[in-house]
């Protein structure tokens, strides 16, 4: 079992990961509310869940130790001061400003066990959950036909974005869209509280609370010196210069490679584009070799952060970044542009690695699989149909706490 955190790359053995057992929340979804649960399809819940549950044994299989948010989150109610906090912070995040709307809430989740409770902000409080809320003003008496007090969270699954462990240290992001917003304070309770997940003494290289939004997709633990992250349409410039001088002024990471990507439904994070499978072979869609502005950013004298524009390719920027006479660019789809769209919506370039050259990918994504295969990688296949519709793929649903070092 793996103690304390540790991540210097991308491949080094998977020893320790959080995910979240994708659950009723995503039978909150309707139509209705798609785009602001930016969701595209319904995932079935019960086919979704044996998908879920063959991940999580593969990575036990593959030597990691798996915890789950639900559990570690409630670790950190301990008490029910901090019970209470954690509802009125939740209920903040969800914009609950109606009194009599607050008062029920509170009261129906403070009855519950931090693991039940926990489960509910996760799953989603119905009206009918609440049969009966006493009207204090005018708005807690109009009602609508939307069924929730509160909404649920589906993109809990994909436990890569609300926070990240970089070196040995952590992140906790603003994330993009209101929706998400909620599971990144639970990540802020992770870093404050359970010492399983964030040590004591251990550095928050970027706070919840006040900074531009920056997403765990983005960010790549490319070597022990080199990091990556994608200026995406989750994650902007201003975040990224955020980062940067965090993590050049409290760890020895010294340089930071900037791709950015198209700000499109179909290329939300880098590692729906991007992931490394090992030392010197990436999984990549085509279509990031051709973005028009990569840059790069070092730690320079003092720690300050020095941009610069970069015009090699990505092969040769990758290249010269990590030091390797050469790297191997694996496309999704192989050379047939319509397959490389096909398995990219269904992330085909978003695998997870367990260690160098040994990944966790869809069974769906066939065509990319095989030239995975074909170019050395050993693929892990899972059953993906349910678990991709919700637009990400093995990396995404993967917390990783603990790696071995290269």
């Amino acid at each position: 079992m793996a103690s304390g955190i540790r991540i210097y790359s991308e491949i080094g053995g998977l020893k320790k990961v959080m995910l979240h057992r994708i659950d009723h929340e995503v039978e909150g979804l309707v139509p209705e509310n798609f785009e602001r649960l930016l969701f595209d399809d319904i995932p079935y819940l019960k086919v979704a869940q044996r998908e879920h549950d063959s991940f999580a044994q593969v990575l036990r299989e593959s030597g990691a130790e798996v915890v789950y948010l639900v559990d570690e989150v409630a670790k950190t109610l301990t008490d029910d001061e901090r019970k209470a906090q954690f509802v009125q912070d939740m209920l903040d995040g969800a914009g609950i400003k109606s009194p009599g709307v607050r008062e029920a809430l509170n009261d129906y989740l403070l009855a519950k066990e931090p693991a039940d409770m926990v489960a509910a902000v996760i799953r989603g409080i119905k009206k009918e959950d609440i049969p009966e809320v006493k009207a204090k003003t005018l708005a807690d008496m109009i009602s609508s036909a939307y069924p929730f007090f509160l909404d649920p969270l589906p993109n809990a699954y994909f436990t890569r974005d609300p926070g990240a462990v970089v070196g040995d240290a952590v992140t906790v992001h603003p994330m993009c869209t209101e929706t998400r917003k909620r599971e990144a304070i639970m990540y802020k309770y992770l870093y404050n509280y359970n010492k399983d997940l964030a040590p004591e003494g251990t550095a928050l290289l970027y706070d919840y609370d006040g900074q531009p939004s920056l997403e765990g997709g983005d960010i790549h633990v490319l070597s022990d010196k080199v990091l990556a992250v994608g200026l995406s349409s989750r994650t902007t410039a201003r975040a990224i210069e955020a980062f940067a001088n965090s993590v050049f002024s409290q760890t020895g990471f010294e340089k930071i490679l900037v791709l950015d990507i198209p700000k499109t439904r179909a290329y939300m994070h880098l590692d729906t584009l991007f992931t490394m499978v090992d030392y010197d072979k990436f999984a990549i869609h085509p279509g990031i070799e051709t973005i028009p502005q990569k840059f790069e950013i070092r730690k320079g004298a003092g720690g300050k952060p020095e941009l610069t524009a970069v015009t090699d390719s990505l092969k040769d920027m990758l290249k010269s970044a990590l030091g390797l006479p050469a790297v191997k660019l694996i496309y999704c789809g192989g050379a047939d542009a319509l397959a490389a769209q096909r398995e990219q919506w269904s992330d085909a370039a978003n695998v997870l690695a367990v260690e160098p050259g040994k990944v966790i990918a869809y069974q769906r994504n066939h065509i990319t699989n095989d030239m995975l295969d074909i170019n050395g990688i050993d693929v892990i296949t899972i059953s993906g149909s349910e678990l991709s519709r919700g637009r990400g793929g093995t990396r995404c649903m993967c917390y990783p706490i603990y790696r071995e070092d290269l």
